[in-house]
């Protein structure tokens, strides 16, 4: 996964750059009431998190693929 891959757009993931899939900033986009998003039922693990670069620190959401590569790659 490339680092800083899309620092400055919310609707992209900031490991990979690959389109987020967040509801909640579709919504905020285009004002239409949307689903929760997939995210609200997922656990992001501390150590992904830390991966983030300090500009997408909680303005941009980790894809569920680059969670899934996480997860699968497990923790030592």
């Amino acid at each position: 996964m490339a680092s800083d891959a899309s620092p400055n757009s919310a609707s992209h993931c900031p490991l990979c750059g690959a389109d987020n899939r967040c509801a909640m900033e579709l919504e905020r986009a285009t004002g239409q009431p949307q689903a929760p998003c997939w995210c609200t039922d997922e656990s992001f693990p501390p150590d992904l998190l830390a991966t983030l670069p300090e500009s997408a620190q909680g303005a941009s959401c980790i894809c569920i693929n680059c969670l899934r590569a996480h997860a699968q790659r497990g923790t030592p």
